[in-house]
């Protein structure tokens, strides 16, 4: 093995830094991802406003909305590190409540239109997307 400095290997290494997006974007791509099989039936997670926090966080279900982000190399790249409830969380910035509407079986029973959990992501976004450029 030859050693070599940090400076000769970033100047042998092509690294490409993880895409940045912005949580709108984010939530964009995931509502897009959603709407290519809009009638897919996606897997919805029981009584998440329920749960504890610690193990609302764990809460995961293979087939669900959130799978289908987790699935995209896209959303892995930009740092999404698995379909729990808790990273969805965390990555999409997104309140319990929020994901809760999105995910929960309370609204849906225990599957999801791929098509009706979109609709929910997009109203995640919101108005502040749109505030925010007015006021630019």
């Amino acid at each position: 093995m030859k050693h070599q400095t940090i400076e000769q290997l970033q100047a042998l290494a092509d690294i490409q830094a993880a895409p940045t997006m912005t949580r709108t974007e984010r939530l964009e791509r995931w509502a897009e991802l959603l709407e290519r099989d809009p009638e897919r039936r996606l897997g919805t997670l029981s009584g998440t406003e329920y749960a504890p926090s610690g193990a609302r966080q764990t809460m995961r279900v293979s087939g669900s909305p959130m799978t289908v982000a987790f699935d995209d190399m896209t959303m892995r790249a930009a740092g999404l590190a698995d379909d729990s409830y808790g990273e969805a969380k965390r990555f999409f910035e997104l309140s319990d409540r929020q994901l809760h509407d999105i995910v929960c079986n309370c609204h849906f029973g225990s599957a999801v239109r791929s098509g009706n959990a979109a609709r929910r992501v997009r109203a995640a976004i919101g108005l502040w997307p749109r505030i925010k450029a007015f006021f630019a």
